[in-house]
């Protein structure tokens, strides 16, 4: 996890969000690139006077919030004693990235060159993280998301769970989230019977991460007990978790919306990190 990509913006959750970039930046000797989140501007043509100085009235003020964001993370990373990128490669150190278009588009085909993307829990407040932007990453970027919590970790990435339902979307995070794994002190796959999808069971998970040298602990729990999501965050706070690891919306988004499902219901109750792609 070597290249993290950090979209910054003047939101409520911001400073949780870069002490969460931060602390795993650190932990995995990365490179952080920042960036101005911004909505997109309004599609306005100039075809008169009022119009167009509603346009400049957009450009000003969208120029106001890339300075707003680079001033967030700049002293941030300053008061962190983050060094700058000097160029090569290795080592922790960061860098803005100037000039980036307004929008969540950017985002989600940006992110394809990062290792992960760090993102505020999303909000239904607007002064919170907006869902376009988690959902640009996870389904643009194809690559993992990490979702800060409300309040930043003391630690992440050393006591894992993995949340397997035998999808594809969390055979994909897995994958992708081997160097942390390789980096944890604990390990546990957690499976909900009933809850998954045909597919591997969680201790043929297990067996096969365990010929990669990691030391794994594979738990069954019923899934009729409860919401599998809250099944799943109750686990993981009864073993200490700072990482939990799950596949993103194996169930359509609208099914999600409409009846619930573990993505979303972790993603509003999680006060751990969650690492999730699609």
């Amino acid at each position: 996890m070597k290249t993290v990509l950090l979209p910054t913006a003047p939101h409520d959750l911001m400073q949780a969000t870069m002490e969460t970039a931060l602390r795993f930046a650190r932990r995995f000797d990365s490179y952080v690139e920042g960036f101005a989140l911004r909505p997109p501007l309004a599609e306005i043509v100039s075809v008169d006077m009022v119009m167009g100085l509603t346009w400049a009235a957009d450009e000003r003020g969208d120029a106001e919030s890339e300075a707003e964001a680079r001033k967030l993370f700049e002293e941030f990373m300053d008061a962190a004693d983050a060094p700058h990128d000097a160029g090569a490669p290795g080592g922790f150190c960061r860098r803005w990235s100037a000039d980036a278009p307004a929008g969540d588009d950017f985002v989600g085909s940006h992110s394809r060159v990062f290792d992960v993307t760090v993102l505020g829990k999303p909000a239904m407040r607007a002064a919170g993280p907006r869902m376009t932007t988690l959902e640009a990453v996870l389904f643009e970027g194809g690559r993992p998301a990490l979702i800060a919590p409300q309040a930043p970790p003391e630690t992440i990435g050393e006591t894992v769970l993995i949340a397997w339902n035998g999808s594809t979307e969390t055979a994909h995070v897995v994958a992708m989230a081997m160097p942390i794994l390789h980096a944890a002190k604990r390990i546990v796959v957690l499976t909900a019977e009933g809850a998954m999808v045909p597919g591997p069971t969680g201790e043929q998970l297990a067996r096969a991460l365990r010929r990669h040298g990691l030391e794994i602990d594979a738990v069954a729990i019923e899934a009729g007990k409860g919401h599998p999501g809250q099944l799943i965050l109750d686990h993981a706070a009864e073993i200490g978790c700072d990482l939990l690891i799950k596949g993103a919306y194996t169930q359509s988004r609208i099914r999600q919306m409409i009846f619930g499902g573990a993505t979303s219901h972790i993603l509003a109750n999680a006060t751990i990190p969650v690492l999730m792609a699609h």
